[in-house]
């Protein structure tokens, strides 16, 4: 019997052009100061080539696969990008 295994990354592209994936599960904050910084609960931080809603489209896909396709509640901007 197979188990359907949802990956638990995202691919991005660092500044040089190299694309990586990230476990989405480690993310803890995103930063566009203008490049946008991905901050992972590690402490490592990445700069990925690809806008801050972007990176959360993509996080928002994952967590899509991991819920079957069920809805998510809405994503709240913080007051800074109002």
């Amino acid at each position: 019997m197979k188990l359907n295994k949802v990956r638990k990354v995202i691919k991005v592209t660092r500044l040089n052009g190299q694309e990586i994936v990230i476990n989405a599960e480690l993310i803890e904050y995103l930063e566009a100061s203008p490049d946008t910084i991905i901050a992972l609960t590690t402490g490592k931080k990445i700069m990925v080539k690809e806008s801050v809603d972007e990176v959360v489209e993509r996080i928002i896909e994952y967590r899509k696969r991991c819920l079957g396709g069920s809805s998510l509640p809405p994503v709240h901007k913080s007051e800074d990008e109002t």
